[in-house]
């Protein structure tokens, strides 16, 4: 094959169409999450100034997104600063499958939450439905411990939003394909910690 060939150039095309789309995605929904990143990032920001920790959780793509929220925390964003308690929920296999074979895959954050949280912690859940049974049975856990709950969802939001209280946000990404969602949510989730940097250390030298 050659660059010049007509399959080639339409898979090009394709990939420059798919890079339009993710732009257009974020930012349609750049306008719209914009005001609640900012709050988000203050319920954040009081929580590790009152050394509260942040409970982090996904299934699939979305525990990957959490990862990437722990890491940014728990080590650095942009800069050398000290760490975050800061925990993501789907990296312990011990727990996970122990918890999924004694009781039910829905109990597998629910239960961490029980036994990890506090009152004045913070949840942080990413999906793209809304609706998986362990996040809405981690939401209820969340609420028990008295800990506020930050939510990135994705379409209508799905079951989450009707779950949540007034001391809890949800972020919503009101598109439909899975693939613009996630993308919307990490850069979200980039914005988020840089609002945290930025109010906990000021700007950043250029």
């Amino acid at each position: 094959m050659t660059d010049h060939d007509p399959e080639n150039l339409a898979l090009e095309e394709r990939v420059i169409e798919l890079f339009h789309k993710s732009v257009e995605a974020k930012m349609v929904c750049g306008e719209e999450l914009a005001p609640a990143l900012v709050v988000a990032s203050q319920i954040v920001v009081n929580a590790l100034l009152h050394e509260h920790k942040v409970l982090v959780a996904g299934n699939g793509i979305s525990a990957a997104n959490a990862q990437v929220l722990v890491n940014a925390l728990a080590n650095r964003f942009e800069r050398e600063r000290p760490g975050f308690a800061a925990y993501a929920l789907a990296t312990n296999p011990t727990a996970i499958t122990a918890f999924a074979s004694d009781n039910s895959f829905n109990d597998i954050y629910s239960k961490q939450i029980m036994a990890l949280g506090q009152s004045g912690d913070v949840l942080v859940l990413f999906t793209t439905s809304g609706n998986p049974s362990n996040l809405i049975q981690a939401v209820a856990a969340a609420h028990d411990r008295e800990m506020s709950v930050i939510a990135f969802t994705g379409r209508d939001g799905g079951n989450i939003p009707a779950l949540l209280d007034s001391h809890d946000l949800e972020l919503r990404a009101p598109i439909d394909s899975r693939s613009r969602i996630h993308e919307v949510h990490l850069l979200s989730t980039f914005c988020l910690c840089d609002l945290i940097d930025h109010q906990l250390f000021g700007p950043m030298e250029e």
